[in-house]
Formats: C-alpha cells, structure tokens, sequence
C-alpha cells in the first residue's frame, strides 16, 4: 500500500515499536531495525496464517531465536493468538500463529460523487461496522456531519479497550472532487468550495486520532491487492466503475501511485463513442452514463444508490449500458496491455455483484473481436472486494503505515 498523506504522525504512539519510523536501507539503529522485524513477522502471518516459529524465521532469514523474542512481545500486545498446537510424526507439535482480529482497528471513509461510507476494519481485513449516506452531490459541510455523526455511534459500540486500538481514519476521495460537476447535475459554486478544502486537516480537525489519504480507485486497487485476487498475481491493470470510471497498477506486488499519485487515471484513456467520435473511457463506461440513459427514459436515477436491489429492475437501459461498457473497457484494456505486458486485468465496481460478473463475461467477449496482434490476450477477472473496496482501501491505510510491511517487501522476502 501506499500512503500519499498523514496528519499527526506523533499520535501513533512514540512508546509503540510498530509505529516508529522505518529506514531499512542503511543507518538503522536497534529500534529501528526491531521494528522492521515486527512489521515483518506481522506482514507474513497476515499472508500465511497458520505459520508456525520455525516457518516464519525461514521465510524472514531471521533466528529461530529473535523471532520467539518478537513474537512474545507481539502476542503480549494482543496483535497475534496462538492457534490449537499440531501434532507431527516427529519433534514438537506446531503451534500456528494468527493475526488477533481485535489486535487493531481502523476507519476508512470514501467520499463518493453519489454517497459516502464509513467503514471499521478489523486488523484482518473483516468489516465491524458500516453507515453510508447517499446525496446529489458532496459538499465539504455535509461530509464533515456525516464523518462526525458516524464515527460517533460506531466508536459508541465499542468497549474502551477496543476504542484504543484504533489506529486512526483513512479518506479515499476523487482525484480534483470539483470537477465533472455538470456530469453529476452540482452547481459549479458548491463544488467550487472543494478547491479550499484540505481533507487531512478537515478530518483531523474532528477525529482524535491520524489521518490518511489516497485516490479513491488507487484504494480501492490496494484493497484489491491486499484482501482480494491480489496475491495470486504479481502485476495487474485494475479498473472500478463507480460514478465515474478509475483504476489502479499494481507492479511487482506493490500498488503503483505515481509521481502525483494518480496513476492508473484509466477515465483518460482515448476510446470511441456510440457514434464512433474520439472520446474518453469516464465518458463511456462511467455510472453517470447509466443515470443519464435512466433519466431520458423518464426514470429516477437515484434508485442506483439506495436500493441495490432496483439494478435487476431495468431492463434494456442495463443491457444497452453493460454492453457499451464492456465495449469501451476492452478497448481501454487493448490499449493497457500494448504498454505493460499485464497478465491480468481485474474489474470491479459500485453494484451488485451480479452485474460486475455480467460486465466481466460482457467485456471478455468484447475483447475477443479486437485485433489483438503484438499483445498477449490479459486473463480478465471479476474482483472479489465489491463495492467498498474504496473504503476498506482507505482503512487499510493506517494498518500498513503503522504495523504492516508493503506487498513488495514481502514478495521479495519470500522468493
């Protein structure tokens, strides 16, 4: 993961080994290198639970002895449990180590063109609670009482104890969120206010704990890669259609962000209209244009936010749109693949499940009747974290910057 801002780095806890500051590639005094070693052991229980003392020093190349020594320490923190013992033919009986799931909360918070959501994560990536709000536009007053009413009653439902291990707020928010205000129907003015507002200071202002932030598809491609398909691959081209269409590039492993953090800006892509004009892929694979298709035909567009179960009520609309989108993205993939040799794309977006899998079977078939000479056809895959993937994303933020170690690390470490 990577986490393009923070606010109050000093909250973390000076006194906590796992949140000190890492600088493996030189200079590193004992606390430094010993907290290394904790996000290590940490990192490959969480992408191999059951591991035992003896596995975990072989795949870290550290002793046998300083990862007993980590792992006391850890399991006294909470962060790790004992598993039941496992008896072999010969020697001692294994004893497998997990992540404590209460070990460590977050919140992860996505603001969307259409809605927000409000999430608490576990430290093993289950969802402990949800609020979600939805509205025409966002506007900077409305998000901050829905941030502070909704951290509110989720915090309310937590005991004392667990109130401590929070580790602190991530945001994933639109890349410029004032923009495309005539494509979402929002006065200019009100999204206007958007250009003032810094999200980290804005947040940081109600919350008692740290701020993060990323794009909102570079988080929901980290979610993908953290609790989805993602450790099957080592790259992938990850697309998400919400209200407008974004993506993500995972290389080697690791979330690619970017000189500005943007990369994967998959909406940019050149692709056709329906009339076969040069146009962009936000333009035409984007639920803005199922909402403005639902809107000629008479229909309240709202009904794609707050009732799920209205998709399988639309009938041709739905088809028509599935069908252009699935056109569009795999021209976009064509085009994807032609500069890095993915072997897989993955596709996922703000609605049911059962349309993302119709939009996957749509755009294999799509790709299939391209002229594909020079590239390798990409495996297209339908992704597994869902709709909140831009807010587990976002809560996973403070997870990796204060106890985890980046999935590049962890591939390397294991080869």
């Amino acid at each position: 993961m990577t986490v393009s801002q923070t606010q109050n780095p000093d909250q973390t806890g000076a006194d906590d080994p796992a949140t000190r500051p890492l600088h493996p590639g030189g200079g590193a005094n004992q606390l430094r290198v010993r907290a290394y070693n904790e996000r290590l052991v940490l990192s490959l229980v969480r992408r191999n639970s059951g591991l035992s003392k003896a596995e975990i020093a072989r795949l870290s190349g550290l002793s046998a002895q300083t990862v007993s020594v980590i792992m006391r320490g850890l399991e006294k923190d909470g962060l790790l449990m004992r598993g039941d013992p496992v008896r072999g033919k010969v020697g001692k009986p294994k004893v497998p180590m997990a992540l404590n799931p209460d070990g460590v909360y977050s919140f992860g918070l996505k603001i969307g063109r259409r809605s927000a959501e409000l999430i608490l994560l576990d430290f093993v990536g289950n969802v402990r609670g949800t609020l979600t709000q939805a509205y025409r536009y966002p506007t900077p007053d409305s998000i901050r009482q829905f941030v502070r009413t909704s951290v509110d009653q989720i915090t309310a439902s937590l005991t004392a104890a667990q109130q401590a291990r929070i580790a602190g707020i991530g945001i994933a928010a639109p890349f410029e969120l004032w923009n495309w205000g005539e494509e979402v129907g929002a006065p200019i003015d009100d999204l206007n206010a958007w250009r003032e507002v810094d999200l980290i200071d804005t947040i940081g202002a109600i919350v008692p704990f740290p701020v993060f932030q990323q794009n909102d598809a570079t988080a929901a491609c980290g979610a993908e890669l953290v609790f989805g398909l993602g450790p099957n691959y080592s790259d992938f081209a990850y697309f998400f259609i919400g209200s407008f269409i974004g993506g993500g590039v995972v290389l080697n492993q690791a979330l690619y962000a970017g000189r500005t953090g943007n990369a994967g800006a998959f909406g940019s892509m050149p692709v056709s209209s329906r009339t076969g004009h040069p146009s962009q892929l936000i333009d035409q694979a984007s639920i803005f244009v199922l909402e403005e298709m639902l809107t000629r035909d008479g229909r309240d567009p709202a009904m794609l936010w707050r009732d799920p179960a209205a998709w399988g009520q639309l009938g041709d609309t739905l088809d028509i749109w599935i069908n252009h989108t699935a056109r569009s993205l795999a021209i976009a993939i064509t085009s994807v693949c032609s500069v890095i040799d993915f072997e897989t794309v993955i596709v996922d977006g703000a609605f049911p499940r059962d349309i993302c899998a119709r939009i996957v079977d749509a755009t294999r078939g799509a790709i299939s009747d391209l002229d594909l000479q020079g590239i390798a056809p990409p495996r297209i895959e339908q992704g597994q974290v869902g709709g909140a993937a831009r807010a587990i994303g976002a809560a996973s933020l403070p997870l990796f910057s204060r106890y985890l170690l980046d999935q590049n690390v962890l591939f390397k470490q294991m080869q």
